[in-house]
Formats: structure tokens, C-alpha cells, sequence
């Protein structure tokens, strides 16, 4: 279940990957699979090997990626979210999440 995300940047974020950019979505989230994560940071790209290559400088496997037809992304929490948004000064996700 997502929530704390407005419509307005959810569509942001999709016109992003549709346009081949390395976008940024980060939501608060409940996923019982995953116990203490209470947000999820949506990494995505229209072009896999754009996205696959931009994983790589973090040790993401390309095999993580998620491979939605129309927004494939990785789904990045935890503290490798965190530190994946600090080195990309998504600041303003960690504040806003208090991450």
C-alpha cells in the first residue's frame, strides 16, 4: 500500500521514465515482507540499460530490477535508500520521510 504521494507526482514521475530520465518516487509504504521499512524510494527509466548502468554505480543488480511494462524501476528502502539519495541530493526525500 502507497501512500503520502500526490497525484501530481506520481504523473510527474511517470512522464520521467516515459522520457528515458532517471526519476526519483519516494512513498510511505507497508509491506509486511518487509518489516521496519515505512517508505520505498521508486528509481525509474524507460530505457533499461540506462537505468541497469546508473544501478551499477550502487551495486544494484541489474536482475532487481523491476520490470513493470510501462515504469521499470528498482525499488530501493532501508538504509541503501538513504544513502542512494543522499549521494544523489534527493535531500528534500530524506526530510520530507525523515529518512
Amino acid at each position: 500500500m502507497a501512500f503520502g504521494v500526490t497525484r501530481h507526482e506520481l504523473s510527474q514521475w511517470k512522464k520521467q521514465v516515459k522520457n528515458n530520465d532517471i526519476a526519483f518516487l519516494t512513498h510511505y509504504w507497508l509491506d509486511d515482507r518487509f518489516p521496519g521499512c515505512t517508505t520505498v524510494t521508486k528509481v525509474g527509466c524507460g530505457d533499461i540499460e540506462k537505468l541497469a548502468t546508473w544501478g551499477r554505480k550502487y551495486h544494484l543488480q541489474e536482475e532487481w530490477i523491476h520490470m513493470d511494462d510501462d515504469y521499470p524501476h528498482f525499488d530501493l528502502f532501508g538504509e541503501r535508500q538513504k544513502y542512494i539519495l543522499t549521494k544523489e541530493n534527493k535531500l528534500n526525500h530524506i526530510s520530507r520521510f525523515k529518512l
